[in-house]
């Protein structure tokens, strides 16, 4: 028997040397970043070390804002407001969002729809809605006077509660999003092995679900941190002229006080603040993670 071998010439390879084709796709978004982000951000910065008399290259602005009690004031306000919008967001969207990951009847997508429906509207036509509803004569105190529950309305708005309440809803359908991408992410199998062994419906959540979902919920806090602090709209109506947090004093110093150097430099601390809020929660999100695969 002949056996008839054949053999394909071998072409030689080519050494082939850098080339700056495979990052030809990340040049769009690295000067779009740059032009409308880096760029504004360093010129910030820099303005934050002009005086207010023309002195270049002085911490005077920064000395200033820390000894001042009124912005030192306004920072532990936006900090605690930012904190309980977070919290808040991400307990009410846990439900909701772990509904949306596990349902598979027809109400789901009504349900996802009426969800992420607030995002639909404008943040200012949101914010004047509850106003309407928490103000003294509004929805809330009407039918607390009517019940005779109160005899005199309650302080709902500009304070806050009503900042709180008005952001919640305003920051809501993000958390609702992060929690249920986290959350369908957890194979279904895992609750039903859990029940199948004997473990109660609560135990299931807290032994198996919520610790696979911290990411989830990290992300959710996060997130509705970060966009409480840089709220502007919402503290400025809700919250009156007595509510003061860092965004609306930045818009005072640039429109009615003219001081451009002293609002970059409250802008820069905010920005400093929530990059440390995102650290510290990346790292507590990293240890959990750790903890949980030992």
């Amino acid at each position: 028997m002949t056996t008839i071998e054949l053999q394909s010439p071998i072409k030689p390879s080519r050494h082939r040397g850098f080339t700056l084709r495979p990052y030809a796709s990340l040049v769009p978004p690295s000067t779009v970043l740059l032009l409308f982000f880096a760029l504004p951000m360093g010129m910030m910065i820099g303005m934050s070390f002009h005086g207010s008399d023309g002195q270049q290259w002085t911490i005077a602005n920064y000395q200033r804002f820390f000894a001042d009690d009124l912005m030192m004031a306004g920072l532990g306000r936006t900090m605690l407001m930012s904190g309980l919008v977070a919290i808040c967001v991400t307990v009410m969207a846990y439900p909701l969002a772990y509904y949306l990951a596990r349902a598979t009847s027809r109400w789901r997508m009504v349900v996802f729809a009426l969800a992420i429906a607030p995002e639909l509207a404008g943040v200012v036509l949101r914010t004047y809605g509850w106003l309407v509803i928490l103000e003294d004569r509004g929805f809330v105190n009407s039918m607390l006077l009517w019940a005779g529950l109160i005899s005199e309305p309650l302080p709902l708005s500009r304070s806050m509660f009503g900042v709180v309440a008005g952001l919640t809803h305003v920051v809501l359908p993000f958390g609702v999003l992060s929690l249920m991408t986290s959350l369908q992410g957890i194979n279904p199998n895992l609750e039903k092995a859990a029940q199948v062994l004997g473990a109660s419906r609560p135990a299931v959540l807290r032994h198996i679900v919520l610790p696979l979902s911290v990411p989830g919920v990290v992300s959710s806090l996060l997130i509705a941190f970060t966009m409480a602090a840089s709220a502007y709209a919402t503290p400025a109506l809700l919250g009156g002229a007595g509510f003061k947090v860092l965004a609306t004093m930045v818009y005072e110093q640039v429109l009615f006080y003219i001081d451009w150097p002293f609002a970059a430099v409250m802008a820069n601390v905010l920005l400093v603040a929530m990059l440390v809020a995102v650290f510290i929660g990346s790292r507590i999100e990293a240890r959990l993670h750790n903890n949980l695969h030992l």
